[in-house]
């Protein structure tokens, strides 16, 4: 039972890992090219299609990682597990003050401030993929030792 929990969190923090960077080296930087307003557009659905999918995965990285752990197949998966769930406090505190005044703005259909908070938003978002990929490494040494 614990092999698949391991394995269940290694792959949800891979997932989450992969997406977040994903988000700040290809899908950011793209958005970002076509200019301001459409950024805004653009940032608007694909910040509430990512954040179901990267909240599911953090949870299930976290719950799996820590049942992993608890059941004796090692601290690399409560670390792991630990740090999937620092990225959603993170992102309940630091993050979420800075995409509400994103989607205040798109709701308005006003550009405003919107370079820089988006500019802010991608730099708060690689703390996330930094803790993603460090919780996903921590779950792989982990399953390499079980």
């Amino acid at each position: 039972m614990t092999d698949i929990l391991g394995l269940v969190a290694t792959g949800a923090s891979g997932l989450f890992a992969g997406a977040a960077l994903y988000i700040n080296l290809v899908e950011h930087p793209a958005r970002m090219s076509c200019g301001v307003e459409l950024a805004l557009r653009e940032w608007a659905p694909s910040y509430a299609r990512a954040a179901v999918m990267q909240a599911a995965l953090a949870a299930l990285g976290s719950v799996a990682g820590i049942l992993a752990g608890a059941l004796g197949d090692g601290f690399g998966y409560l670390l792991g597990a630990l740090l999937l769930l620092a990225v959603v406090v993170f992102t309940l505190v630091v993050i979420l003050p800075t995409n509400q005044r994103l989607l205040q703005l798109h709701a308005q259909g006003q550009v405003g401030n919107a370079q820089e908070l988006l500019d802010r938003w991608n730099a708060l978002h690689a703390v996330r993929s930094a803790l993603g990929i460090i919780a996903f490494t921590a779950m792989l040494v982990a399953l390499g030792r079980s």
